[in-house]
């Protein structure tokens, strides 16, 4: 089966401003919270039971940063990809369901140790990168070679 490339509307200048951003970020999230900016840590602390309810409100605004962030930049005269997923709701449940299971068994997301963790220089982040690297490889080859997808 042939390998097909589709083109994309890859632009440099919004690959560099969106990691900047990430960035600083996570900078801000360390230097003025002492917390990682892992999002499956930040989304778990907010929600119940909470450990620390005074650890709540940059939590919640995080995630509003998130969900807004697309609006955000529709409002600024940008335009959102378009985006075309093949697949039943089945199958997307199940993926978030094992998402969830592998942060946690993890200790952390992609944000977490792909952005925080490798820019503190964990040895545990550079493990679970490269796992998830493999993953994901691994996923692509079953789902396009072995499966026919």
């Amino acid at each position: 089966m042939p390998v097909i490339v589709h083109p994309t509307a890859f632009t440099p200048g919004s690959a560099i401003l969106g990691g900047v951003l990430m960035g600083l970020a996570v900078t801000f999230t360390m230097l003025f919270l002492g917390r990682i900016a892992g999002i499956s840590g930040i989304t778990a602390g907010a929600l119940p039971p909470w450990r620390k309810p005074d650890d709540i409100a940059w939590r919640y605004a995080f995630i509003l940063g998130l969900a807004t962030a697309p609006f955000l930049v529709l409002w600024a005269g940008g335009g959102l990809p378009e985006r075309h997923f093949e697949g039943s709701f089945g199958w997307f449940a199940l993926a978030g369901l094992l998402i969830g299971i592998g942060s946690r068994l993890g200790n952390g997301c992609t944000s977490g140790h792909g952005i925080a963790g490798l820019a503190r220089l964990s040895p545990r982040s550079f493990v679970a990168v490269a796992m998830f690297l493999v993953g994901g490889m691994g996923t692509v080859f079953l789902v396009r070679h072995v499966w026919g997808g």
